[in-house]
């Protein structure tokens, strides 16, 4: 096996990659690759490892020798899969890798949002604490999530081991049913129509792929249907919530507020709608939920195995 790795400085410096080494036997590495240099880098190559370097049908009819692509992710929009197919390519990638650090993440964004952290930390820092007539700082409410109503849009790995965690904190659970998706009862839980879900959620958390069925799955429509109250939570993909209606939202109270780790574009080079700094109750993290060192080194080791097969 002859393998090339093209943008092997986003699993971070820190892993070791050499279990995949052990199973190429020859593995070149280029920390990152432009769209450019694509083609003359998977030149007689007949493994490719990418996790988001786009692969296309002009790269597959310029690479014949082309037999394997290992994505060293759970996305696969960077890769033309039927032109994979076409070309007899196999395509893999990784799931099932970061179940902990992504719901730890989703909880974190949840409990940061319920307790007014960053705006009572703002305060701290600005003096408003040492200004207070009393002991103490109430300007923003605070949700208990004991005794709340998560919805989860997605009851796969990550969905579950968020339910897991939200469960040690008293919360109640309801699953949404994405388009075309059978409700009914799973592992206990109720999966109701969207249209259900939405008034009686007090969090929701999203953790279903990027397809044309979820595109904006959660837009101006669907905001206005939830509680004031309620919070948005994203870690799963950019584009499944209307941007530009959320950012609308929040600066008029129609949720009380959002986190969001995923943009539809990652970086914002161009801004986004969710970077203007007068959005009330909002965090956006830079799509670092799954990023924790244990996560990435899982990553290696299942693409090894994948590739062993």
């Amino acid at each position: 096996m002859k393998a090339v790795f093209l943008d092997a400085d986003t699993l971070g410096s820190d892993v070791d990659l050499s279990p995949i080494e052990a199973v190429t036997g020859e593995l070149a590495r280029h920390p990152r690759t432009s769209p450019e240099q694509v083609q003359e880098r998977i030149k007689g190559f007949d493994t490719v490892l990418v996790n988001k370097v786009v692969l296309s049908r002009e790269h597959f009819e310029a690479c014949p020798e082309l037999k394997t692509i290992a994505v060293v992710a759970t996305g696969l929009n960077n890769i033309d899969q039927e032109a994979a197919r076409d070309h007899g390519i196999k395509v893999m990638n990784v799931t099932n890798y970061g179940r902990s650090t992504v719901a730890q993440h989703t909880m974190a964004l949840m409990l940061a949002l319920a307790t007014r952290l960053l705006d009572y930390d703002r305060d701290v820092r600005a003096g408003r604490w040492g200004q207070s007539s009393m002991f103490c700082l109430m300007d923003h409410p605070i949700m208990e999530l004991e005794g709340r109503t998560l919805g989860i849009v997605g009851y796969g790995d990550l969905g579950q081991g968020v339910v897991e965690r939200a469960k040690a904190f008293g919360m109640n659970i309801l699953l949404g049913a994405r388009p075309g998706q059978a409700t009914g009862e799973v592992d206990g839980y109720p999966r109701i129509p969207m249209d259900e879900l939405l008034p009686r959620v007090d969090v929701l958390s999203l953790h279903c792929l990027l397809t044309d069925e979820t595109r904006n799955l959660i837009g101006a429509r669907e905001l206005k249907m939830m509680k004031k109250e309620a919070l948005l939570i994203n870690t799963s993909r950019g584009g499944l919530v209307d941007e530009q209606a959320l950012a609308d939202a929040l600066r008029a109270g129609t949720i009380s507020g959002a986190g969001f780790d995923v943009l539809t574009e990652e970086p914002p080079r161009n801004g986004n709608p969710l970077l203007a700094d007068d959005i009330p109750n909002l965090i956006v993290t830079p799509h670092s939920a799954w990023a924790s060192r244990e996560a990435r080194q899982r990553i290696v080791q299942i693409t090894a195995e994948n590739l062993a097969q």
